[in-house]
């Protein structure tokens, strides 16, 4: 799993979920308990991926231009993103299977 840390900018963030496989972005917080129960979903998520997709953790706290710029209201927040455009989102998490299920459909 990729953890977007350092300087992100909006250009640089896109850059990183430019992709012609799906990318899915989990917007977290350190503070957070549900994020940190999404952590154990998310890395049995990308074994099953196995290459087909990718995630990507950002952390709001330490990019609070990124959390407004995609009005980030809670956490954890999910996003899908291919080819650099936002797809789908949704804040709170679902099961490993649904998840999976959900990015699956853009690949």
């Amino acid at each position: 799993m990729q953890y977007l840390s350092g300087p992100l900018t909006l250009e640089n963030f896109i850059l990183a979920v430019t992709d012609e496989k799906p990318v899915l972005v989990d917007f977290y917080a350190t503070w957070c308990e549900p994020c940190k129960y999404l952590d154990e979903i998310l890395q049995e998520l990308e074994e099953r991926f196995n290459g087909k997709a990718k995630i990507v953790k950002l952390d709001i706290d330490e990019h609070p231009a990124l959390k407004a710029h995609f009005t980030i209201m809670s956490v954890p927040t999910l996003m899908i993103f291919k080819n650099g455009e936002q797809l789908w989102r949704m804040p709170g998490f679902m099961l490993a299977g649904e998840m999976e299920n959900k990015v699956l459909e853009f690949v």
